[in-house]
């Protein structure tokens, strides 16, 4: 017999999957977070790599982007300052500014151009200077005669002074015979300044002594002369190039080295000039203006050392 209060126990038994509805969600949360995390870097990089004004610019654009459109330019900080900024100089706080302008507000005028090759000149001609002195010492046949070879800049260029001395003379006696230390000197002289590209200047010098036969013409004038021409020909057959010969004279007793006393053999002297770019142009002129215009057309080409070209002079 059944007894109806007692009810059948049923049992359920849930079998689970293996996950199926959420196993991939995972890597498309993590791809999207990836992704958002290199466009914010990406932006913290264009944030930092962009100028001020342009910064501006965009933040006005979308403030308000009509006034862009209204006001014209690049950008709103383009349109609104009278002084433009940014572009390749990134501390700029006002608008923008071309690559183009900046170059051509960069380029540099004749002056300074001519200016800066001076400077390069005067430094290459220092070195020169200290280069002399410095092989004077080093070499046997020099050395005894470093006290008689005096070095200076002038406004001319570098100035090398080859003096007498009372127990060594350059030249015979009212003559313009070298010595032959004197030709040894010349020589090696002549070797070292065929290295350099400016062009010499050569004149000879005497002292106050009236030459003994100057009743007959030839005086401390020729004699000068004399001299600084023999002086040229050994220089010559030491190695210089005769084209970098540029001028050669006698100045007589005029221009005395030691004038408080004119008759000192230390006037008697052979001064060899290292022309500067300047002194070789007025030589050339020859009595012509070479005053030079912004107009006139120079380049850095034209200037650059060893390669300057004299620009035309007017007559």
């Amino acid at each position: 017999m059944s007894d109806d209060t007692q009810q059948p126990i049923v049992v359920k038994k849930i079998k689970k999957g293996g996950g199926g509805a959420h196993g991939g969600a995972w890597k498309i949360a993590y791809a999207d977070f990836v992704t958002a995390m290199m466009a914010f870097f990406l932006l913290m990089w264009l944030l930092g790599s962009t100028a001020q004004g342009d910064l501006k610019g965009i933040a006005d654009y979308f403030t308000n982007p009509v006034k862009v459109s209204l006001s014209g330019g690049s950008g709103a900080g383009d349109a609104t300052s009278i002084i433009q900024g940014g572009g390749m100089d990134l501390t700029s706080t006002f608008g923008q500014k071309k690559r183009a302008e900046n170059e051509t507000n960069k380029k540099p005028t004749l002056k300074q151009m001519k200016d800066a090759f001076e400077k390069s000149e005067k430094e290459m001609l220092a070195g020169l200077k200290a280069s002399m002195e410095a092989i004077i010492e080093a070499t046997p046949s020099l050395a005894p005669f470093k006290n008689q070879l005096l070095l200076d800049l002038t406004t001319e260029g570098l100035r090398i002074q080859i003096v007498d001395e009372k127990s060594r003379p350059m030249f015979d006696s009212a003559s313009s015979e070298l010595k032959p230390y004197t030709k040894d000197i010349l020589r090696n002289i002549g070797a070292i300044l065929n290295k350099v590209e400016n062009r010499i200047s050569l004149s000879g010098h005497t002292d106050a002594q009236p030459y003994a036969g100057g009743a007959f013409g030839f005086g401390n004038w020729e004699l000068s002369t004399n001299r600084a021409n023999a002086s040229r020909r050994e220089l010559v057959a030491g190695g210089l190039d005769g084209e970098k010969v540029m001028r050669v004279v006698g100045l007589s007793s005029t221009v005395l080295f030691a004038p408080d006393d004119p008759y000192s053999a230390v006037n008697r002297r052979i001064s060899i000039v290292v022309l500067n770019k300047r002194t070789e142009e007025a030589i050339m002129a020859d009595g012509r203006s070479t005053e030079i215009t912004e107009s006139t057309d120079v380049t850095p080409e034209m200037l650059q050392e060893g390669g300057a070209q004299a620009p035309a002079a007017k007559p």
